[in-house]
């Protein structure tokens, strides 16, 4: 009996040590791993990457059990070094795997195939590295995907289709990349919150987007065509930056109800009169360089800045939006430069606080209003008289 007993004890122990030991796939997975990235000069990630102590105590490896469910590559401290050299095809033999994340550095080579075998993957964050390639097509079918940031590479080819139908997919950020191709179409029952392809080759029209969207942000591709349709349905958007495209047409005045902080659509070639159903309460709205036309609403005059130089606008400048200037209330900025404006109700020549910017620069204004401006404003006061047919001298 005292023999069994002691070898009941020694069956206990070995399944304790058991339970603590990484499974042999995940095991040479790591080793795969490690051995394809190196710490950049002054990182010392991978010191404590020992391989014959459990990798689950390993810096940036987490387990769930005897198998690797997050792996956080690099020190995640900001300002720390990075790392080089490539992410390895075996990260996708890590079938337990949720989220994946490189911190910025200098590693280079395309995105692994691989990955999309890892069908509990939920986030995936590469962002501000050297990796190239096209996103894998494969990626697509990973449903549980929550988070695809790609962000700050130089990833090329077109974003694949299946990768906006993701049925989970809340945050997609491929911004500052080599894309090209058009925006695919997200169906309506997409849980998408956060939209960013700025800063890519992206050509065609803006699609239909889900009505779930919070942050939108498309700038400095060459996108066209119109965008009154699209947006009214957009009601939950805080964030949109549609700038340095070619898009054209109206802006719908429900825009303006949006519940937005920003509001940035200039270079483009918006046009149209600007005619908001009610008070403006957005911190940003910049509509510069495009064609709007027609008078500046004093419905403006709750934005904290406001950017409306280099259009068409014609009239003079409200009162209600140079009180605004002069009291010290919300609007801080305002930029009317290279209009057509043609007088302002209220001189704020002497009035203007310190901490308060405006611009009237060459407007078909007599006298013009003087007021500092910023540099790329050029140094002609007025329009030429043949420009202002509405001046009055």
């Amino acid at each position: 009996m005292a023999v069994l007993a002691r070898l009941g004890v020694i069956v206990v122990l070995w399944a304790v040590v058991a339970e603590g030991i990484l499974d042999p796939v995940d095991f040479l997975a790591l080793q795969a791993v490690r051995r394809s990235l190196d710490d950049m000069p002054g990182s010392s990630f991978f010191e404590a990457w020992d391989f014959t102590a459990d990798p689950c105590g390993f810096p940036g490896v987490f387990c769930d059990g005897n198998k690797v469910s997050a792996l956080a590559l690099g020190d995640p401290r900001a300002g720390s070094p990075g790392l080089s050299g490539r992410l390895d095809q075996a990260l996708g033999r890590l079938s337990a795997l949720t989220e994946l994340s490189l911190v910025p550095g200098r590693v280079e080579g395309e995105l692994p195939e691989s990955l999309s075998s890892c069908r509990n993957l939920r986030f995936l964050a590469v962002s501000k590295n050297l990796i190239s390639g096209q996103i894998p097509d494969g990626l697509g079918g990973l449903s549980n995907l929550r988070t695809l940031d790609v962000s700050f590479n130089q990833i090329s080819g077109t974003i694949p289709a299946s990768i906006a139908t993701l049925p989970s997919i809340t945050n997609l950020i491929l911004c500052h990349n080599h894309l090209t191709g058009g925006i695919p179409s997200f169906p309506d029952s997409s849980p998408l919150i956060r939209l960013d392809l700025k800063h890519n080759d992206l050509s065609g029209g803006v699609p239909n987007l889900p009505s779930t969207l919070q942050y939108l942000s498309l700038s400095a591709n060459r996108l066209t065509g119109t965008v009154d349709s699209m947006l009214p349905r957009l009601t939950r958007l805080n964030y949109l930056d549609l700038s340095m495209n070619q898009l054209d047409g109206p802006i719908p005045a429900s825009v303006f109800t949006l519940p937005l902080s920003v509001l940035q659509l200039q270079r483009n070639f918006f046009s149209g009169l600007l005619q908001p159903a009610n008070d403006v309460t957005i911190q940003v709205v910049d509509l510069s360089y495009n064609r709007f036309w027609g008078p500046v609403s004093p419905l403006l005059a709750g934005v904290g800045q406001l950017y409306l130089n280099n259009n068409r606008f014609t009239g003079e400048v409200p009162a209600r939006l140079v009180q605004e200037l002069v009291g010290s209330g919300g609007l801080q900025v305002l930029y009317l430069q290279h209009n057509f404006l043609t007088g302002i109700e209220i001189s704020p020549a002497s009035s203007l606080p310190s901490s308060v910017s405006l611009c009237l620069m060459y407007n078909c204004m007599v006298p013009p209003v003087y007021a500092p401006c910023p540099l790329k404003a050029g140094s002609t006061n007025t329009r030429p008289a043949d420009q202002c047919p509405e001046w009055r001298g």
